[in-house]
């Protein structure tokens, strides 16, 4: 037997392990089988490690590394943060927050048994497609709805039903790109369809699509522009022009309106916005967007159109795999109940509460975070910020806000080299916050806090700001 295979042998035994007082201890907590796995697994790293020349651990090394992967175990990777990016839709931060109105109002109908399947009028088998379909046809004017579990999916959804192994038609200009790997070549062609490009990426007027369409030619497919701008020299085909092209041809008319409004609403920062309603007004015939961007909403595609395209899309096989669970379906009926009333929805929709908040509001918070953290030592001071609306939305749009500066003494590169640690040091705390690195410095922006957040906020970062310095 070679040393190294001796090494191995002399490790401890999980039997062993199991029998010493302090495992018993963390099996009276834990169960066995949870902390047996986690002994395996320690015993198995410790094998890796003096493969690489680490010397054989003792019996508590073993069982402190046995600990904190059942500490990993039990630990939620999923958590709450704090958002002071100033970033009011961040992708990467659960999108729109549900807000405690959404989740308490939709809380009844989820915490028990529910009609999802089941049609209570005639006493048998349902359909969960019916559910919130009502008030999205009243908010909308739409003939039918459908919701399947993201906008990108209803984009394929239709694509599929209605453009397979056929041509659909799209102006160079509006080849967008939300993120990850939904871009509309791609859509397209995962598909089945054919992608037939018109005009350039930033002129199409309405004789290029009427030299397109052929034989072949199903959908006229336009997508909204909702995450950047084209300036300058331009020109695209308005969603009622090419309605019209749709209709003197007899090919549908599908509007992807990606973040769209359900209606129009009195916030100025969002006026200019399109809106499904004024879409489907338009003449529309199919119009696709999201629920959890400008809806403030969960997750979910929302298709709203006529009522024979949207029978069509049910008995699309490809449905059940698109559909969405009860959750989605009482969180979506809910949010869109608040857009019958818009003072409701100024009050219970968290992204027109945050945007509906005035400047002075903002810079009384930034001043009030700002003495938290004086308080406990840390000089900070407040600036003008420039917030966003984010998720792919409004991209030409600043909103004007307060941030909390720290400012810390030293060289360009010192300071630069505290702000990096702060940043990241915050992330790894038990309570996330997400700050701003911006020019060697850490900022706080408040647009995207609220009031009753501003105190662990300032815990956080004093905690923080001290472990950082020490």
């Amino acid at each position: 037997m070679n040393p190294k295979q001796e090494a191995f042998q002399s490790l401890p035994a999980v039997d062993k392990l199991l029998a010493l007082a302090k495992v018993k201890l963390l099996i009276s907590h834990h169960g066995k089988t949870v902390v047996t796995f986690a002994i395996r697994n320690a015993l198995q790293s410790y094998r890796t490690q003096m493969e690489k020349g680490v010397p054989l651990p003792a019996e508590e090394q073993v069982v402190e590394q046995a600990e904190q992967i059942i500490k990993l175990l039990e630990s939620k990777s999923l958590k709450s943060v704090y958002n002071a990016t100033g970033v009011i839709i961040h992708t990467n931060l659960g999108r729109a927050p549900f807000g405690s109105d959404l989740l308490n109002d939709s809380m009844e109908v989820l915490k028990s048994y529910n009609n999802l399947e089941f049609n209570l009028e005639e006493g048998k088998r349902g359909s969960r497609n019916e559910h919130a379909s009502r008030l999205i046809k009243f908010l909308t004017g739409a003939e039918d709805v459908l919701v399947v579990n993201n906008n990108a999916a209803a984009v394929m959804l239709i694509l599929r039903t209605f453009a397979r192994r056929k041509e659909v038609v799209i102006s160079r200009g509006e080849l967008i790109e939300i993120g990850g790997s939904f871009r509309i070549p791609e859509i397209m062609k995962t598909s089945d369809c054919k992608m037939v490009e018109v005009g350039t990426t930033n002129r199409t007027n309405p004789d290029d699509y009427r030299k397109a369409i052929n034989p072949k030619t199903a959908l006229l497919f336009k997508a909204h522009k909702s995450n950047y701008v084209i300036k300058g020299f331009s020109q695209e085909v308005g969603l009622d022009i090419l309605a019209q092209i749709g209709r003197e041809t007899g090919i549908p008319v599908v509007f992807d309106l990606g973040s769209g409004l359900l209606r129009a609403i009195d916030i100025p920062f969002i006026d200019t916005e399109p809106t499904a309603s004024d879409a489907l007004t338009k003449g529309a015939d199919l119009v696709c967007f999201s629920g959890d961007k400008l809806m403030g909403g969960p997750q979910a595609g929302i298709i709203v159109g006529k009522k024979n395209m949207i029978a069509k899309l049910k008995k699309e096989p490809m449905l059940r795999a698109l559909r969405v669970c009860k959750t989605t379906l009482a969180l979506l009926e809910t949010a869109c109940s608040y857009y019958l009333n818009d003072r409701v929805l100024k009050e219970k929709n968290v992204i027109f509460k945050l945007l509906n908040r005035t400047p002075d509001e903002n810079r009384g918070m930034a001043e009030s975070l700002s003495i938290m953290l004086q308080n406990n030592g840390i000089d900070a001071n407040v600036i003008p910020s420039e917030g966003q609306f984010g998720g792919g939305t409004l991209p030409d749009g600043v909103l004007n806000s307060f941030a909390v500066q720290i400012q810390h003494q030293g060289s360009n590169r010192v300071r630069s080299a505290y702000a990096e640690k702060m940043y990241h040091a915050l992330l790894m705390h038990h309570t996330p916050v997400v700050g701003v690195l911006k020019q060697g410095a850490i900022l706080f922006d408040v647009l995207t806090l609220f009031a009753d957040e501003l105190e662990p906020v300032a815990k956080a970062i004093a905690d923080v700001h001290g472990k950082v310095n020490d």
